[in-house]
């Protein structure tokens, strides 16, 4: 998956899409300490999805400042 396909998403499918890359994270490291997985370059993809999808819905979300006072 693009950067760019990630970007037309909207947030209810951006959240959809990251439900369903954990869940397909789970099942690859399933397979692969049970031996079935033989193509581990489908972890990397899969988390690298992943990443790009919090990546995108991070930046969309509001920013909040902080009150924090500054102490001197």
């Amino acid at each position: 998956m693009k950067a760019s396909e990630v970007q037309s998403l909207t947030l209810a499918e951006l959240e959809l899409k990251e439900r369903n890359l954990r869940e397909e994270l789970q099942k690859l490291r399933f397979r692969k300490y049970t031996g079935e997985l033989s193509n581990t370059s489908d972890m990397r993809k899969a988390r690298r999805d992943l990443a790009r999808v919090l990546t995108e819905m991070h930046a969309r979300t509001p920013k909040v400042e902080s009150s924090v006072e500054a102490k001197g």
